[in-house]
């Protein structure tokens, strides 16, 4: 069993001003750091902000500029990143996110594979899952509606391949007029992440950005953070404050272990537990 600190980064994202959405990373992370973080997630396509249409204008490559600078993070403040960004290869742009090691080392990235209806036109389709081996076990990472009920084979396929905890960056978001009290927000990730964590027995954890939609196809929503973590059993650790202004930062304790099954044998344990259907 490992004992590991989690910072949730639930920062506001300021659409395309990487200098100053980075600027603001590097000093929620040496925060949750100072709190006792190990590792840090960072929202969603946080330096140009999810959806912008002008993101074939102004996305970098990896290794590029903003990934460096995200680097120089992990590796200032030792500390591991999972970071949303934004990235352009040669003919696409790609909503990715990376695993960064505490010497500021790129281990790993997840290209988003369901796209969101709205962003088609700015976003290619990713086309891989991995598993990344760390000093604190294997991680997968996906990126916010890749946990959707409707796409939980992307978790289930993480949690097989042996991931021992799954980290999200999320741009979750809603429109202006909505109540949280009359029509309260999250159930549609409370339950595919309470599943995969209990089935797997793994921690999944979702960190969202806050703050305004000015720009693409979901302009004037507003991002709400409530970002929230489960526990290896299924159990809710944490939910962030909701709201557009609800900035914060938060150092959580997650455990994990190494599952024993694996192959045929989880695939049929799964089967006996769920019958491959979520409640």
């Amino acid at each position: 069993m490992k004992t590991i600190k989690v910072g949730m980064i639930q920062m506001e994202v300021l659409f395309c001003q990487p200098k100053q959405n980075l600027a603001k990373a590097a000093k929620l992370v040496k925060k949750a750091v100072d709190a006792g973080a190990q590792i840090c997630v960072i929202p969603e396509c946080m330096d140009l902000g999810w959806g912008t249409p002008r993101a074939a204008e102004l996305a970098e490559p990896i290794p590029g500029k903003n990934s460096d600078e995200l680097c120089k993070i992990a590796k200032d403040n030792q500390v591991y990143i999972v970071s949303g960004i934004t990235e352009k290869t040669d003919d696409r742009i790609y909503n990715s996110a990376l695993l960064i090691s505490d010497e500021g080392k790129i281990l790993g990235k997840h290209r988003k594979i369901n796209v969101l209806t709205g962003v088609e036109d700015v976003y290619a389709i990713g086309d891989r899952l991995s598993v990344i081996e760390t000093k604190f076990g294997k991680i997968g990472i996906d990126i916010c509606a890749d946990n959707a009920v409707q796409s939980l084979s992307i978790g289930h396929t993480l949690a097989r391949m042996g991931a021992e905890m799954i980290l999200s960056p999320c741009a979750w978001a809603v429109l202006p007029d909505r109540d949280p009290v009359k029509e309260p927000y999250g159930n549609e990730w409370h339950v595919p992440y309470s599943h995969l964590s209990s089935i797997y027995h793994i921690p999944v954890i979702g960190v969202s950005n806050v703050g305004q939609v000015t720009e693409g196809a979901w302009k004037g929503w507003k991002a709400i953070g409530n970002s929230i973590a489960y526990g290896r059993a299924g159990n809710l650790l944490k939910v962030l404050p909701y709201g557009e202004e609800a900035e914060c930062v938060e150092v959580i304790t997650v455990e994990t272990e190494k599952e024993e099954m694996c192959g045929t044998k989880l695939s049929e344990y799964v089967y006996e537990r769920i019958g491959y259907k979520v409640d």
